[in-house]
């Protein structure tokens, strides 16, 4: 499972990009802010848009941590 290891729209925020200006300049659509939000997945293309707005690797902000059933599903202990 892929989780965010940051908070997105703070780090947003720190550079400049407030809910305001984000949805005024439709930098990221709404659906994609919501699922941001909910810790749902984005797009490779979306998080293209994130690193370059934060100046961030992809690293920097996603992490990936196996649940039990994906574990079990790739036979590893």
């Amino acid at each position: 499972m892929i989780k965010y290891k940051i908070d997105v729209f703070a780090k947003l925020k720190e550079k400049g990009y407030n809910q305001t200006r984000i949805q005024r300049e439709k930098l990221l659509p709404s659906q994609t802010a919501q699922n941001i939000k909910a810790g749902k997945s984005i797009t490779l293309d979306t998080l293209n848009k994130i690193c370059i707005m934060t100046g961030l690797q992809p690293g920097d902000i996603i992490e990936v941590v196996a649940t039990d059933e994906e574990m079990e599903s790739y036979g590893i202990n």
